[in-house]
């Protein structure tokens, strides 16, 4: 093998690599509307007891021990939250709720969580309305929890 298709295979890797890196990044953290079909992936009343969820949405967390990102995602979900739940009349309408996959390992496989965080925006009656892949960005997270609690009024 010569020098030259040497370098052109390792340019060649390096350029997919590049492209499946941004591609990846680009998906991370936007909304992923889910469907409206009842399954057990859209529904999580069983994971908590009633109390656990907010009267109107809970921004459900899935993490790790490991999970670098995690705790920042808390802090992020529960500031949307707080500020939520004051811009709307009801005591705990907006909660965060946060799940251990290394204690509940078998809902990685149900909720197809395939990174932490991964966040679930589930309205009132516990179904999930959209997912996050990794960190939400806040637009996103912010419209996105808008809709549910605007078709909550209507």
């Amino acid at each position: 093998m010569t020098v030259a298709l040497s370098l052109a295979i390792v340019a060649g890797v390096l350029a997919v690599a590049t492209v499946l890196g941004l591609l990846l990044r680009s998906r991370t953290g936007r909304a992923r509307v889910v469907s409206s079909g009842v399954s057990d992936a859209t529904t999580v009343a069983d994971l908590a007891s009633r109390e656990a969820f907010g009267t109107a949405a809970t921004l459900l967390q899935f993490s790790t021990p490991t999970c670098a990102r995690c705790p920042a995602t808390a802090r992020q979900l529960d500031a949307v939250a707080a500020s939520m739940s004051t811009t709307a009349p009801g005591p705990d309408r907006v909660r965060r709720l946060e799940i251990d996959l290394a204690e509940r390992p078998e809902l990685a496989r149900r909720f197809d969580v395939m990174q932490t965080p991964t966040v679930l925006l589930v309205d009132g009656t516990q179904t999930v309305r959209a997912r996050f892949g990794g960190p939400p960005r806040q637009p996103e997270l912010v419209a996105a929890l808008d809709a549910v609690l605007t078709e909550e009024h209507s």
